[in-house]
């Protein structure tokens, strides 16, 4: 199954532009009569008919909704400072939106070894790995900002904040499943001192994500995966209940 991405979709039709056009058209010959899936990026799939084809348009016209897996009740948001190695960066988007995040959000730290990022290049990534897994949510990457100002401006009863100042309790055990969550990610040798205090008094609960010290990128795909493990196991444990 090849999953196509269209900004402009009403459940009726759809239409392919830009690069989605041409590699529909151009790299896999796609025509008139042919059978595609399409996906809004808002959670909905559908499968249609080609009814015109261009290599800079292709419409569609909607035939049937496929619900390839049942909406989360969870939203996870992670906001990360880059690594100074943008290729690691990418990996993080391209593996966190392959197991399921809704929403990135690059930080400005004062360790940070990047300042700024290019979030054209970002979304193409981001964009490629949903489609590549099947997923039909497009995660939100939202410009980057300053860790104080982010900080301040989220809902401060979901953040978790992940360091290795002290021992703090393993987000495992402190994130309670069917929750949203914001995760801080910092950057190579981690938050300072003042980041830390910051955000745990503006109500962040201090995390710790296991016995080892991890990159960046790989603590940002392990908070995800995390939180997905929490909310899978609480859910079996409910579907455990029901069957008995």
């Amino acid at each position: 199954m090849i999953l196509f991405y269209s900004e402009e979709c009403d459940g009726q039709t759809a239409r392919l532009v830009g690069s989605e056009a041409s590699h529909c058209v151009q790299a896999l010959r796609r025509q008139i009569g042919d059978e595609v899936y399409v996906t809004d990026g808002l959670g909905q799939c559908f499968k249609g008919e080609i009814t015109a084809a261009s290599k800079k348009s292709v419409d569609i016209t909607i035939t049937e909704e496929i619900i390839l897996k049942s909406p989360r009740n969870y939203h996870i948001h992670i906001g990360i400072a880059p690594t100074k190695n943008n290729s690691r960066f990418e990996w993080f988007l391209e593996k966190a939106t392959e197991f399921g995040i809704d929403e990135i959000t690059p930080l400005k730290c004062a360790r940070s070894e990047r300042k700024l990022v290019k979030p054209d290049r970002l979304s193409k990534i981001i964009l490629s790995a949903m489609k590549q897994s099947l997923k039909t949510k497009l995660p939100v990457l939202n410009p980057m900002v300053q860790f104080q100002d982010f900080v301040s401006g989220q809902n401060h009863d979901q953040m978790y904040i992940a360091h290795l100042e002290e021992k703090p309790e393993l987000l495992i055990h402190k994130y309670k499943s069917g929750k949203n969550a914001t995760i801080l990610i910092g950057p190579e040798g981690d938050f300072t001192s003042g980041e830390i205090n910051l955000a745990t008094s503006k109500g962040a609960k201090a995390v710790s994500l296991g016995d080892y010290r991890l990159r960046t990128e790989t603590a940002g795909i392990a908070a995800v995966q995390l939180i997905h493990f929490v909310n899978q196991a609480g859910a079996n444990s409910e579907k455990g209940k029901s069957n008995q």
